[in-house]
């Protein structure tokens, strides 16, 4: 994992190929039974673990970072939070404020990096997800990074990402992408994968400690997800910035 941070005048912190991927895409991220059932899936487990972590949300500030079409920022604003949602795939966006328009669920939407965010809001956030998006871009830390920038001293920041090993890989590449199809072949790239290590010491030098590690497992026989101790292919991590 590259520890270098990048400065808000940088080059964008971003893939073009992942970008185009995405935006291909984006007109089906509120099909269920898209490309993006799996989020669809998983967003239930991932909005109870943010609240077993961070209790109600009603009434605090929240950033998802590298929102996409919306999914878990519309969760959170529907628990009463006020919620930003940042993006680099305009398309995306355009989707997630659509959907916002039609489920009267209140969400900010901007197209911004979250580097160029951080350099301009630094400090303002209770809690800041950044959920299945580190192994889409050139250099995660510098997203770590940013992240610890924009929430408040104390307050929360939760990443999920996939772990870099042999049973990911068959897990999430060849068993989701090739032999059980849930996902598009290509949507992941095994050397973008993150070791829990390696993402736990980026959220420490950025001045995040880890409270708590968590592994989302998937059985294809009863096509359920849960959250369990196993992190060797999904895995939470959940931060707080040092007050």
């Amino acid at each position: 994992m590259n520890a270098t941070a990048h400065s808000a005048t940088d080059t964008l912190n971003v893939d073009q190929a992942e970008l185009e991927k995405f935006s291909k895409l984006a007109s089906k991220w509120w099909d269920p039974e898209s490309e993006f059932k799996p989020l669809h899936a998983i967003n239930p487990l991932r909005l109870g673990w943010i609240l077993d972590q961070a209790g109600a949300l009603s009434g605090k500030n929240v950033l998802d970072v590298g929102c996409g079409g919306g999914i878990l920022a519309e969760s959170m604003a529907a628990q009463g939070a006020t919620v930003t949602g940042i993006d680099l795939a305009e398309k995306s966006l355009k989707v997630a404020k659509l959907h916002g328009l039609e489920s009267g669920i209140a969400v900010t939407y901007e197209t911004v990096s979250a580097e160029d965010h951080a350099a301009q809001h630094p400090g303002t956030y209770d809690i800041v997800t950044c959920m299945e998006m580190l192994e889409h871009v050139p250099d995660p830390s510098s997203i770590v990074q940013a992240c610890a920038t924009l929430v408040k001293p104390g307050g929360w920041v939760f990443f999920s990402t996939l772990n870099r090993n042999p049973k990911s890989f068959l897990f999430a590449i060849v068993g989701a992408e090739y032999l059980l199809r849930m996902l598009p072949k290509g949507t992941h790239s095994y050397e973008s994968f993150i070791k829990p290590s390696e993402l736990s010491a980026a959220a420490r030098a950025a001045g995040l400690l880890t409270t708590r590690l968590n592994g989302m497992e998937y059985n294809p026989i009863t096509d359920r997800y849960k959250l369990s101790g196993d992190t060797s292919v999904n895995y939470l991590l959940a931060t707080r910035r040092e007050a």
